[in-house]
């Protein structure tokens, strides 16, 4: 980007986005080695045995080279042996790369990716959508704006200013209370210099650091005139808190302080309809993928309430078998929960009356309702679940940020007899999965919190599930409030199912619809759920 600046019809800023772009690619490659997924769907399994033993092969010959090369003197003889001996390895895989990408071409593209050149993002993007894409550097940060005929560059403050503003933003929301002020800095910050090219248009998001825990609906829209921080008489804001009455947690307003009324802040999704993709590649990827296949005959496949504890008072109180596996299996999900400070899984009672209140849109034939032991392991692996066009999953789902291969989706942990069962769907077991959907909804707790791996954005859960076959993924950035989730919920599905909208436009009516209501105007329990993939 220097170069960029000295140079600007050089052409840089369209090398530099197709290096941002790689960069993604590269992290999520890295994801899935530290996840041990084995991307083996469709792929004849002996090729996938074969694939892992010339790797270790090749890896082994070159630490033999290593150690030659800085033998005195140079065995010349052994060393030429070992570099023909790699070679040889090189070409079997790459014979067996041919194999497997006739099996399954787009394996081939998750596990060695060629990133969109800019001519090929635009082809995807339409007069009314504008691709707004990040990048967080130690000195400066950059944004591209891309449109179906343009590119624009802007450079932004550098990443530890952006990230500081960024985590005070995120952290006012997820712990229910909301400062305007916070909106509007960020902002300032990240959409003002590009505020007269998105008027009007759809945003899609290409975050990056932690820019990916932020929901950009929240912000404060930079074409508001009284958003902007100059108009206020301090800098001092006006917070929204949550106290407890009416059975659930209600907004109730502080006092407004000089020059900070609430009619200062309009957020961005007022005006904006908002998607979320992992990289600009991404939508390509799945709109090939998706493009010539049928509809699933069917509508919903819920599955809701799962039970996580013997304690459960649907359980019959049998004493609880642990098996060795199991107990292997239960000691990864404790420290998953340890690890975003958690004592354990405890029971969402509001997703049952989100999973029954959305069904009533539907008709009986045309969903699968899976409550309490229904919502398991196995009907998540089965083939049952390749027959509904939206699969919904009312329970816990997060993304460990320490230990990637221990996120995953949180299903019922014991039968009815309170055993211990597998109730664990792993990063790994999605790249397994076939969920030929129009969307996957996870509304759960912190889905959308992917480890940050080499800027490569939103990975882990959202990847799998697409890879698994999703159009369309929704998903939460926070801790969300089991009530407020429910009623966002049933909204979403209203103007999905009834007023036939898409499901990012659907988010956007429902989010509106919540920011309307007094009791649930605090962007905490509205702004946390994103969509991401297509939004046709």
């Amino acid at each position: 980007m220097d170069l960029h600046k000295k140079n600007p019809s050089k052409g840089y800023a369209t090398i530099a986005l197709h290096i941002s772009e790689r960069s993604r690619a590269r992290g999520l490659i890295e994801l899935l080695a530290q996840a041990n997924a084995k991307i083996s769907k469709n792929v004849d399994p002996k090729f996938i045995v074969e694939e892992q033993e010339l790797q270790l092969k090749r890896q082994a010959q070159e630490k033999i080279l290593a150690k030659l090369i800085n033998q005195t003197p140079l065995p010349k003889d052994t060393i030429k042996q070992t570099e023909t001996e790699i070679q040889n390895i090189i070409n079997q895989q790459k014979q067996l790369k041919a194999k497997i990408r006739a099996q399954n071409p787009e394996r081939d593209k998750l596990t060695n990716p060629e990133p969109l050149k800019l001519s090929q993002i635009q082809q995807q993007l339409d007069k009314d959508t504008v691709l707004l894409q990040y990048s967080l550097g130690k000195e400066s940060s950059y944004l591209w704006l891309v449109t179906s005929n343009s590119l624009n560059t802007y450079e932004l403050p550098k990443g530890e200013e952006i990230e500081k503003n960024a985590n005070r933003f995120h952290s006012q929301l997820s712990r229910k209370g909301f400062a305007i002020d916070s909106a509007q800095k960020l902002s300032e910050i990240i959409l003002k210099p590009v505020k007269d090219k998105i008027i009007g248009k759809r945003l899609v998001i290409v975050a990056d650091g932690t820019l990916l825990k932020i929901p950009f609906a929240a912000l404060a829209d930079p074409n508001n005139r009284k958003n902007s921080t100059s108009t206020k008489t301090s800098n001092e804001c006006r917070e929204v808190t949550c106290n407890l009455s009416r059975g659930g947690l209600i907004p109730e307003p502080i006092p407004n302080k000089p020059g900070t009324a609430d009619t200062n802040y309009q957020p961005l999704m007022l005006n904006h309809e908002i998607v979320n993709l992992p990289s600009a590649s991404t939508i390509a990827i799945q709109r090939e993928k998706i493009a010539k296949r049928k509809i699933a005959p069917k509508k919903i496949a819920m599955l809701a309430d799962p039970v996580y504890s013997p304690k459960d008072k649907r359980v019959t109180g049998k004493e609880e078998t642990i098996t060795p596996e199991l107990d292997l299996e239960r000691s990864a999900l404790q420290r998953s929960a340890n690890s975003l400070n958690r004592t354990g899984w405890t029971r969402l009672p509001n997703t049952k009356i989100e999973a029954e209140e959305i069904l009533k849109l539907v008709s009986s034939q045309s969903s699968l309702p899976a409550f309490s032991f229904g919502a398991n392991y196995n009907l998540a692996t089965s083939e049952k679940l390749n027959q509904y066009q939206i699969i919904h999953f009312a329970t816990h789902g997060f993304v460990n940020p320490d230990q990637p291969e221990l996120s995953g989706i949180v299903l019922s942990l014991v039968n009815k007899d309170g055993k211990q069962v597998p109730g664990y769907l792993r990063l790994a077991d999605l790249f397994e999965q076939d969920y030929p959907a129009e969307l996957i909804v996870l509304s759960a707790c912190e889905t959308g919190l992917g480890k940050n791996v080499s800027g490569e954005g939103l990975v882990g859960l959202t990847r799998g599930l697409m890879y698994a076959g999703a159009a369309r993924v929704a998903l939460s950035l926070w801790k969300v409030d089991d009530k407020g989730t429910s009623i966002l919920m049933q909204e979403f599905y209203k103007q999905m199912l009834q007023e036939n909208k898409t499901p990012s436009e659907a988010l956007r009516a429902a989010q509106r619809k919540l920011w309307s209501n007094p009791d649930w105007r605090s962007p905490h329990y509205w702004a946390a759920f994103t969509v991401q993939g297509e939004w046709k």
